[in-house]
């Protein structure tokens, strides 16, 4: 029995000090853990911000942040400037006096959730800089300091000129999105052709080559600048574009838009009341009335969108009736000149400042697509009268704007000849449809005598 206990003595010994030497072990690996690398890069966070660099700070924002701790996080849904600021131990009267001096600057309603922003806390973790980012290029900065200041200032910007080319394969952004190119071109090239292209009627196979610039901050794309030529193939025939500044006084800037011939791209009315649809209903002397369920002219064009869709005055006049109407729903009525009258049906709302006797320019919005009145969903039917004849404004041919100042007619044809030939020289993206095709009528050896140099 005693040589049992022993053994048994000896045993327990044996876990015991395999336990003690494990929990040294244990106690040695978190030690290590803890003054590691890794733990050392890890910096507690601020009000869920991510602190990063000082120097990256005082670069962007052109502010000595070497003294401060600096955080970055973006404005919340439903998140005010004084809930962020209460929040970095600003107190509230400080708050109160930073908003009223930004009325003037930049309002602090103008803050935008997923904008965004920058703490710069002092040794107390108190606020002294709030930088808000509106978007790549502008900043505002709130100098929390003894003597509240707000400002707003801008970064170094660089601009390149680029070009871009492609045939439409469904629509104009999405081509532009397969080919790497920034989508706001296509509006923006949508806008300047708006007058002469509905690009809610482009085909499969028509052509565009843009001449532009693209602004850089810190080495990356941040937005479009200003186009300086276009040319867009639709429906078989040639469109082209260039920008040309009539203004002859030096200090001025008069850009518009003109044609090969000096003719302004522009015309008394847009191609359509809509940014973004598409045809739903065209112009016809017969069609089935989905909510009276009978037969009757339909001498409207209605275009499907989404609800409160922004509707756009498609030339300038004066708003000659807005009111309500059980089959119209609600709808606004310009009359543009002698000639013309245009009316939009079915909006969810008015827009401010849309009334009987007001004055409307091209492009103003005047109101919201809805359902009201007779209509089975969200959409905008849209008329046309022509000398006190509603007619299909799909087949109208609009009125040109004015054209080169006689004056300016010379240099402008100088400017257009240089500027055609480089846009015609801008290379169309051969489509892998093309290629398939090319392939499958191509045998092996002509391939290779093609490949050869």
């Amino acid at each position: 029995m005693k040589k049992i206990g022993t053994w048994v003595a000896l045993i327990i010994g044996l876990i015991v000090g395999a336990v003690l030497l494990n929990f040294t072990n244990l106690i040695d690996n978190v030690s290590q853990y803890l003054t590691s690398e890794k733990v050392k890069k890890t910096e507690p966070s601020f009000i869920n911000g991510l602190a990063y660099l000082q120097s990256e700070a005082s670069r962007k924002f052109d502010i000595d942040a070497n003294t401060y701790s600096v955080y970055h996080n973006e404005i919340q849904r439903n998140e005010f400037l004084s809930d962020i600021l209460l929040g970095c131990n600003v107190p509230y009267p400080i708050i109160d006096k930073s908003a009223r001096k930004a009325a003037d600057v930049f309002p602090v309603t103008k803050l935008r959730a997923g904008k965004p922003y920058t703490v710069l806390c002092d040794s107390t973790q108190r606020a002294a800089f709030f930088i808000y980012e509106p978007n790549p290029i502008d900043y505002v900065v709130f100098d929390l300091r003894d003597s509240v200041h707000v400002y707003t200032a801008a970064r170094p910007v660089e601009t390149r000129i680029k070009t871009a080319s492609g045939t439409i394969n469904s629509s104009l952004s999405l081509t532009m999105e397969q080919n790497g190119t920034n989508p706001q071109l296509s509006l923006d090239l949508s806008e300047i052709f708006a007058w002469t292209i509905d690009f809610f009627r482009i085909q499969k196979g028509d052509q565009y080559k843009v001449i532009y610039e693209e602004k850089y901050v810190d080495g990356q794309p941040v937005g479009i600048g200003q186009i300086h030529a276009a040319y867009f193939k639709y429906w078989g025939s040639d469109n082209y574009a260039f920008a040309f500044n009539q203004s002859t006084d030096e200090t001025e800037e008069d850009l518009q838009y003109f044609d090969e011939n000096g003719q302004s791209v522009r015309r008394a009315f847009l191609k359509a009341p809509l940014k973004y649809s598409r045809i739903s209903s065209k112009f016809t002397r017969k069609r089935f009335h989905p909510v009276l369920k009978r037969y009757k002219a339909h001498l409207g064009t209605d275009y499907a969108a989404s609800t409160g869709t922004p509707i756009l005055a498609v030339g300038a006049g004066t708003v000659i009736n807005r009111a309500y109407g059980r089959g119209n729903g609600r709808f606004v009525k310009i009359r543009h000149n002698s000639i013309y009258t245009t009316q939009y049906l079915h909006m969810s709302k008015f827009a401010k400042g849309i009334h009987v006797g007001a004055r409307v320019r091209q492009g103003q919005v005047i109101g919201y697509v809805g359902s009201t009145g007779l209509a089975t969903g969200p959409h905008l039917c849209f008329r046309f009268w022509k000398n006190g004849k509603q007619v299909n404004p799909l087949r109208e041919k609009m009125p040109p704007a004015h054209p080169i100042k006689p004056e300016l007619a010379d240099d402008y044809c100088v400017y257009q000849d240089s500027m055609k030939l480089v846009l015609d020289a801008v290379e169309l993206p051969i489509e892998e449809e093309f290629l398939e095709e090319a392939e499958t009528d191509t045998d092996t050896t002509n391939v290779r005598e093609t490949s050869e140099p």
